[in-house]
């Protein structure tokens, strides 16, 4: 077996982690100058590629196929598949994603959906109990009634065929072998094994994730045959085995729970398909911001809080708590349209106008520099066919990764990819876990009168948060970003983007910033250091702020005129390398 590696290299790359060593595996000792302390992170520069993702082997992966000449694309193939190995509790093969991919010879976005799907036997009472009530969101968590059809494989394949250079069965290669040598597990997966609930409720995860009863601990060696064996499958036969193969089959099987059965079918999984969409794009300032569209609310939320803050000169307000209260106030009104008006436009009829220069100007004027509002209402953009809905709410959502690479040949992808949340149903099967997808839709399809319209619907993809997004400067792109962390997403992704377009931060500097969120409810300040310091500073425009653990995984490469710059969030273990 080989030995396993810390992955803390500074050789032709530089690269920042904070994974954690292997205790029972045996490391290779790393040099000093290797170990870069959190505090202590800097951006990260090189000149020809780079990749930035959620844990150092799935940086690594893809840095090894960049080296051989690979493409974004087929760096992506391999981040993955590396990320549902070690970081399964976030993202992977049981799961779905939204993808940004910018081809430099096209000079054109692409963006995939590989949202996952509702069963076509589903209908709006999918969530509501005997009495028709909506479940409890962990009731409807684990089990197999909340996985979607999953999307993730039908996705590789799909960029693959689209923009691959390298051979599909090589792209592996590196997942295979540390799935059968084994990795160390990280303090990050140990934390979240130890916090979950009900890893115990099946048998085949409770094996896995608590041998012996006991949750794996920070640096166990963890190997995983079974989920060698899905790639070694996967590499020969692309994605076909996971709907209409032996794979599909026996996620079928394994949504048959003994509590909270699903319902899909093999015709659900042969009639699955990624959605090549239209990115959604506006112009803020001397940039055009494009992301993803609906069945995401991530490109228009963002879009609508850039739009509203257009008109305030955040360059010349710096980054305080003045600047901070425009960006909340911005955010409850975003979120006040994003709940009443978005989920899968293939089935509900949205606003044309959610981010019409004059919509958003009118909606602007209700911010008021000096003085907080109450909770936001819903706007009303131009329609073209008008249709009544009535608002949802938001639930905790944690399983979510991002990751952005930048190839030689010019081509670009930032990507978020999920199994919703932690650990997703809990359901595993061929060695990864299925996704709990269907509670990203609203438990109750009605109130006063009209319909939701993030409503369960036969075949229909949930709303989604995730918002990977690609901005360009004179039709160039000069920056990717994205997050995860549930509907914070939308608000993590904007303030990036604000602090390194209007106040021209180095990207390590503004992923470091504290956060501030508001979804038009709580205002929730990021614990630690000035914490105190900026609820008081927004108790002067009459915010009530608390402290909260708002825990990003922000990932972002900017594109200069001296090469590419990359960053990684300090908050995760995640890994910025490049050449």
């Amino acid at each position: 077996m080989r030995p396993f590696r810390t992955h803390l290299l500074l050789a032709t790359a530089l690269v920042c982690s904070t994974g954690a060593m292997a205790q029972q595996a045996t490391p290779e000792a790393p040099q000093p100058e290797e170990t870069t302390a959190i505090a202590e992170r800097q951006s990260v520069r090189a000149d020809n590629f780079m990749v930035a993702s959620a844990h150092p082997l799935a940086t690594e992966a893809g840095h090894a196929v960049l080296a051989r000449g690979g493409s974004a694309a087929d760096a992506a193939v391999a981040v993955q598949v590396m990320l549902g190995l070690v970081e399964p509790q976030s993202s992977g093969l049981g799961g779905g994603a939204f993808l940004l991919h910018y081809d430099a010879a096209l000079g054109e976005i692409t963006t995939y959906d590989a949202r996952e799907t509702a069963p076509l036997a589903a209908d709006e009472t999918y969530w509501l109990n005997e009495a028709g009530e909506p479940l409890p969101f962990m009731e409807a968590v684990v089990g197999g009634r909340s996985a979607g059809v999953p999307g993730t494989p039908k996705l590789l394949e799909a960029i693959h065929a689209d923009h691959g250079r390298l051979p599909w069965g090589s792209l592996f290669e590196d997942a295979i072998t540390t799935a059968e040598d084994g990795f160390s597990v990280s303090q990050r997966m140990a934390d979240a094994i130890a916090g979950a609930q009900g890893l115990d409720a099946f048998v085949a995860t409770a094996e896995y994730f608590l041998p012996g009863g006991e949750p794996l601990a920070e640096g166990d060696l963890l190997l995983n045959p079974d989920y060698a064996r899905t790639l070694r499958l996967f590499a020969d036969q692309g994605a076909a085995p996971f709907y209409t193969g032996a794979i599909a089959r026996d996620i079928v099987a394994a949504v048959r729970t003994n509590i909270n059965p699903g319902m899909l079918t093999l015709e659900d999984f042969e009639r699955y398909a990624v959605i090549d969409r239209a990115p959604v794009c506006i112009d803020y300032r001397a940039y055009e911001v494009c992301g993803m569209g609906p069945p995401s609310s991530g490109g228009l939320t963002v879009g609508q809080m850039l739009g509203m803050l257009e008109p305030f000169d955040l360059a010349a307000l710096g980054e305080g708590p003045e600047a901070r209260h425009l960006f909340i106030e911005a955010s409850r009104l975003a979120f006040a349209d994003r709940g009443l008006y978005m989920a899968d436009a293939d089935f509900v009829d949205m606003p044309e106008g959610l981010l019409d220069d004059g919509y958003l100007a009118s909606r602007s004027a209700l911010i008021d520099p000096e003085t907080a509002m109450e909770t936001a209402e819903p706007g009303t953009p131009p329609w073209t066919e008008a249709s009544l809905f009535a608002p949802d709410t938001e639930r905790p959502r944690h399983g979510t990764s991002h990751f952005v690479i930048v190839d030689s040949y010019g081509n670009m992808i930032s990507a978020t990819t999920t199994i919703e949340s932690g650990f997703g149903s809990r359901v595993m099967t061929n060695g990864f876990l299925l996704n709990n997808e269907l509670t990203d839709f609203a438990f109750a399809p009605e109130a006063n009168g009209l319909p939701v319209a993030n409503r369960v619907e036969p075949g229909k993809r949930p709303r989604s948060s995730m918002a990977p997004t690609i901005v360009l400067e004179d039709g160039a792109p000069v920056l990717l970003t994205g997050s995860p962390g549930g509907a914070n997403i939308i608000n993590y992704t904007a303030l990036s983007l604000i602090a390194i377009l209007d106040w021209e931060m180095d990207p390590q500097e503004a992923i470091d910033l504290p956060h501030v969120t508001n979804l038009n409810g709580p205002t929730r300040v990021e614990e630690g250091e000035g914490a105190e310091a900026m609820i008081e500073g927004l108790a002067e425009f009459g915010h009530t702020a608390e402290a909260a653990n708002l825990n990003s995984g922000l990932h972002v490469i900017q594109i200069t005129d001296d090469g590419l710059v990359g960053a990684a969030d300090k908050r995760r273990e995640g890994v910025v390398m490049g050449d």
